[in-house]
């Protein structure tokens, strides 16, 4: 599993969709839920999920407990790693990096931005390569 982390508009989605040709995009940002990536993921092709921030808020309105959240991540990103070595083909998250700048005035939005970064740390410890992308360039720190 490799992931693709930084701001927004950061070029995060531009230099995988270069680096990897044959794709199975499941992306929030096109009404995609999380685990669509089950039917999704078309044989021989790269898995790549995005806005994993909203999928966390889609978490958020419906549990009320951060660490419940977390450890259903925590699966999810398990179940990938499985999948990954049965198709042999690998899994890309694409995440937005929310902790950095201004803490939030309302409490939903600083549990979000919480829940990010933990989720984030929780895949990057999964993850075989780890990438921070800003201004269109990666720098790999896995």
């Amino acid at each position: 599993m490799q992931l693709f982390i930084g701001g927004a508009f950061s070029g995060k989605r531009k230099i995988v969709r270069k680096q990897k040709e044959q794709c199975s995009w499941v992306s929030a940002y096109d009404g995609d839920a999380v685990f669509d990536w089950e039917t999704n993921w078309v044989k021989g092709t790269t898995l790549v999920m995005e806005g994993w921030e909203k999928w966390i808020m889609a978490e958020l309105k419906i549990n009320v407990n951060n660490d419940e959240i977390r450890k259903k991540f925590n699966t999810l990103f398990q179940n990938l790693l499985k999948e990954e070595q049965r198709r042999n083909n690998e899994a890309i998250l694409v995440m937005l990096e929310v902790g950095k700048g201004i803490v939030p005035l309302e409490k939903n939005d600083r549990r979000l931005r919480d829940l990010a970064g933990w989720i984030g740390q929780d895949a990057t410890v999964m993850a075989n390569k780890v990438n921070y992308v800003w201004n269109g360039l990666a720098k790999r720190l896995k």
